[in-house]
């Protein structure tokens, strides 16, 4: 059974644990190292059971303090993301950390190489995409009718447009290069969703040129207009300041 801890998400640190009953790992190391420890302390578990930090991209709210962990856990990114020793990963070259198979997926942000990830387990997957522009055309039959999603959905597109922001950063967040506004985001899933989904995480929320509230009622109306049922589904926003469980508990 997947389960995860989102720990933080969001421009000010992201990282996510991802486990079962056997193995432990997560997904970028932006947060103090303390939110890191208490979050480990809620599943009983500590850094050495850490088996493995996939890494999104090199922004620093992805890896600001990846330095503040053992060295000894393996660090998997694409090529050019880090200058210090990990293991390099492919678009469509899946690997394993204990029970999971990890099937990095390339996205389009302003970044060296960066990644999402399709993360599968015992016949259930999990989609990890956040800080893109839009998803890419090839990832789209991989990722569908997953069980769970943790997924961008980081600006109202007329939240960002009032917002006090230089044009050259209100551009550059709305581009192909950028993040996924909340009707992209709830666009994408709409069409992928499927029997198999049971939880919708939306990650990445700013704080300035977003709310939790907006982009869940963006969902809502989206999903209503293309005729797909939200009401099995657990549709939730991932916080930047406080952990939230998904996954089978």
């Amino acid at each position: 059974m997947i389960r995860f801890l989102i720990l933080g998400s969001g421009s000010k640190g992201n990282a996510t644990l991802i486990y079962d009953e056997t193995t432990l790992f997560q997904v970028d190391m932006g947060i103090p190292l303390c939110r890191e420890q208490d979050g480990l302390k809620k599943l009983h578990k500590s850094l050495k059971d850490v088996k493995g930090i996939l890494i999104t991209h090199e922004h620093t709210d992805h890896i600001g303090t990846l330095g503040r962990l053992p060295t000894s856990i393996p660090v998997f990114s694409g090529e050019g993301t880090l200058h210090e020793h990990y293991n390099i990963i492919e678009d469509e070259v899946p690997f394993t950390i204990g029970d999971f198979v990890i099937f990095p997926l390339s996205v389009s942000h302003d970044a060296t190489n960066p990644m999402g990830f399709l993360i599968s387990h015992n016949g259930e997957k999990l989609v990890y995409i956040t800080d893109t522009g839009y998803v890419p055309e090839k990832d789209l039959p991989f990722i569908a009718d997953a069980d769970y999603y943790i997924f961008e959905s980081n600006h109202d597109y007329r939240m960002l447009m009032a917002s006090k922001r230089p044009a050259i950063l209100k551009k550059r967040i709305h581009s192909d290069h950028g993040h996924l506004s909340n009707a992209d985001s709830a666009t994408y899933l709409a069409s992928l969703i499927g029997e198999s989904t049971k939880g919708i995480y939306l990650a990445h929320i700013s704080e300035e040129c977003n709310t939790p509230e907006m982009a869940l009622e963006t969902y809502r109306k989206i999903f209503d207009r293309k005729h797909k049922n939200l009401s099995k589904i657990h549709l939730e926003c991932a916080k930047q300041w406080e952990s939230i469980e998904g996954g089978d508990q």
